[in-house]
């Protein structure tokens, strides 16, 4: 088919007004749910979960108020509507005089030249425990398409871009050995495995020369993992549980043993890993070889459905988890089955 018998749309700017009134009631709301703050983490470079909105900060109330699921840092967002003005820019100096270590994300439709200066002075200024970022918000559509957002970033951390970019091209770059060019190809072909299914766990992402990959299920401290155990010979999915609370938290999700199970349709491996900090919940495919391409599709099949049934029933059970809830001494012990190793 020849260019010209492409039909393209225009795009068409649309006033911000037209969609959000008003920032504390329309636009706040709408950036605080979970879709739409994964917008604004990609445009970041950030996992960002929500902790709440219309937060009292000192004096102030954050307009929402996030974790860095990465790192589990706070990240303050403050929105404008308008163009910047100095009244939010002391809002946000305040804020970070008052954290130990935050994020600061501005948002506004427009950045006058004199804030954008001066985000890019803090971020010059300030040590790695304080980022600033501003963004311009715009709404664009195609026809009669709804309208789409879109976040531009005017000012950011110093060689923000340059870090994340050469953290990329260290392992690109580095000599890797058979075993690790052979582990990326292996996570390669499994996030096309997972993109196949279309389930909630996408295989949108870098496939890395390790023996692991790690992906969010929305709350810091919990990830969701596929594991190749090359010397046991074993495949594994995990849900790995990370932190000082660690041990609270999976002992009420053991709690629940039961209905987890059932909703899965098979048992679980209860991995409280005792000498460790962390633990992890998890179940194994045994006696395959992870080297063997010719039986990846079956590894990769069995991975995807796996994971994929992970996040179903452990979603909403972690989200609602409060380590408040855990009574040490009614415990029962849990047998987490032979140490794994991993390879």
């Amino acid at each position: 088919m020849t260019a010209s018998k492409h039909v393209l749309g225009r795009l068409t700017r649309v006033d911000l007004r037209n969609i959000w009134t008003s920032e504390s009631s329309d636009f706040t709301p709408w950036l605080a749910r979970e879709e739409n703050l994964t917008v604004l983490g990609e445009a970041l470079g950030i996992d960002l979960e929500l902790e709440a909105q219309e937060k009292a900060v000192g004096p102030f109330r954050a307009d929402i108020l996030c974790k860095d699921i990465g790192t589990g840092a706070w990240v303050l967002v403050e929105n404008q509507l308008e163009r910047t003005d100095h009244s939010h820019l002391g809002q946000l100096l305040t804020y970070a005089s008052g954290l130990e270590a935050v994020t600061i994300v501005w948002i506004a439709a427009r950045f006058t030249e004199e804030h954008r200066s001066t985000l890019d002075w803090l971020n010059k200024i300030t040590d790695e425990s304080f980022r600033f970022f501003g963004l311009e918000v715009e709404l664009w559509r195609i026809g009669d398409s709804p309208a789409a957002p879109k976040f531009n970033i005017v000012s950011k951390p110093n060689d923000w871009s340059r870090s994340v970019a050469q953290a990329a091209r260290a392992i690109d770059e580095a000599e890797l050995s058979d075993t690790r060019v052979k582990q990326r190809a292996y996570w390669g072909a499994f996030h096309q495995a997972l993109d196949q299914a279309a389930g909630p766990v996408s295989g949108g992402r870098k496939p890395q020369p390790q023996s692991w990959m790690g992906y969010s299920i929305g709350r810091t401290g919990f990830n969701l993992g596929a594991v190749m155990i090359r010397p046991k010979r074993q495949i594994r999915t995990e849900l790995y549980i990370a932190g000082d609370q660690a041990k609270a938290f999976f002992h009420l999700l053991h709690e629940q043993r039961q209905a987890i199970e059932h909703e899965l349709g098979y048992p679980l491996e209860w991995e409280e890993l005792p000498t460790r900090r962390d633990c992890r919940i998890s179940v194994y495919m045994t006696n395959v070889d992870p080297e063997d391409e010719r039986d990846w599709p079956r590894q990769h099949q069995w991975l995807t459905s796996k994971i994929n049934d992970f996040h179903r029933v452990f979603l909403a059970r972690v989200r609602d988890l409060d380590a408040e809830d855990w009574k040490q001494d009614g415990v029962v012990d849990v047998s987490a089955g032979p140490s794994q190793a991993d390879g």
